[in-house]
């Protein structure tokens, strides 16, 4: 692998939302994404992989494909490991963790190729092994080939830099940027979410109506790699002037504690000009001035918080004030069970795929714009 020649960049995403991370990843600029089990991959290099990191919502990791190999014994993938050009990417002077996972291969133990690839570049680099080393290479065995990635993230995407504080059972970041995607949100209208807890869906949209990047606020793994150009990434990475606009973010939860949680998340993450969040009960819950736009909701399941019998009940509240108060603006729902959904009595289509959060396997209902 040389530092020029396009190579494969994998885009890790919930198995579900594959088809709305490739539409980011086009919307922004990334050339040829094919969607994949698990995730998106692109062709590029690594000024690609720093501006996915740095520009990408729905991903929660960025993985560079650095090369590959049949092996059908262990020592055999210990030589062809120990012959790999690691030296190529990455640093003698940088402690590097291996994770192998292996699938219809001959080499069935997980652990004891890890175990091989770790030695090899140990021996060969001079490069430490630590456990929590934020550089991780990754080993995928299936069907005999081994395919080596390094995780060009580090910690996981939807660390965005901003939030100290979480409410209970919060969504992350790379999930409400996917599910806002898929109910029809660009960064064009308002977005209300009346049981905000730590205001994700409202602070992820109105980051995205203020062209805000989400990466903007962390550090990468890649910045320890080698051939990483400092200059080359703090010229990308030279903050953007947020877009100009009149729109407005609302969250409103009942607990207290939540909104001031909200608060300080939107306040770090530099949007509180455009949000505002107030302690209300959904029942009180009433129309924001200006043009209509989108209500995204991820309330309690009964899995999570609460019975789901208690749970009927504001559902069908939460379903009531919606349709008799926001005629004109369409509804997005994140829950575990059909009847949650259909207790709001809204006129849901067909609900999205399951897609697993935190454990539990949750979908996407929405509505067309409410009459």
């Amino acid at each position: 692998m040389t530092q020029h020649a396009p190579f494969d960049i994998f885009l890790v995403t919930a198995p579900g939302l594959e088809a709305m991370l490739c539409a980011e990843l086009v919307e922004k600029g990334f050339a040829g994404p094919v969607a994949e089990s698990g995730g998106v991959t692109i062709k590029g290099g690594w000024p690609d992989v720093w501006r996915a990191n740095l520009d990408i919502r729905g991903a929660s990791r960025v993985l560079a494909r650095i090369g590959s190999f049949h092996a059908v014994h262990l020592s055999q993938l210990d030589k062809l490991a120990r012959r790999f050009p690691w030296g190529e990417v990455l640093r003698p002077d940088v402690p590097v963790r291996v994770d192998a996972s292996s699938k219809r291969s001959k080499i069935y133990h997980a652990g004891a190729a890890a175990q091989r690839i770790e030695t090899a570049i140990r021996e060969e680099l001079g490069a430490t092994i630590s456990a929590d080393a934020a550089v991780q290479v990754r080993a995928r065995l299936e069907d005999n080939l081994c395919t080596l990635s390094i995780d060009t993230s580090g910690e996981l995407l939807h660390k965005r830099g901003y939030k100290q504080a979480v409410a209970k059972a919060p969504i992350r970041e790379t999930l409400a940027a996917l599910f806002l995607r898929q109910c029809g949100y660009a960064g064009t209208e308002p977005v209300l979410d009346p049981m905000c807890g730590s205001g994700t869906f409202v602070v992820e949209a109105a980051e995205i109506a203020a062209g805000l990047a989400p990466g903007r606020a962390r550090e990468f793994a890649f910045e320890q790699l080698v051939g990483f150009d400092q200059a080359a990434w703090d010229k990308m990475r030279i903050p953007r002037e947020p877009r100009e606009t009149d729109l407005r973010f609302y969250g409103s939860d009942r607990d207290a504690g939540a909104i001031r949680v909200a608060r300080d998340n939107a306040e770090r993450a530099g949007v509180s000009h455009l949000t505002q969040f107030q302690q209300c009960p959904v029942s009180e819950l009433e129309v924001p001035d200006g043009p209509p736009g989108l209500v995204m909701i991820n309330p309690p399941y009964g899995t999570r918080i609460g019975n789901k019998t208690a749970l009927q009940g504001l559902y069908r509240g939460l379903g009531k004030t919606l349709m008799t108060r926001f005629a004109g603006w369409r509804v997005g729902l994140v829950t575990t069970e059909v009847s949650l959904a259909k207790a709001t009595r809204l006129p849901f289509g067909a609900p999205g795929p399951y897609i697993d959060h935190g454990g539990l396997k949750v979908r996407l209902f929405r509505t067309e714009v409410l009459g």
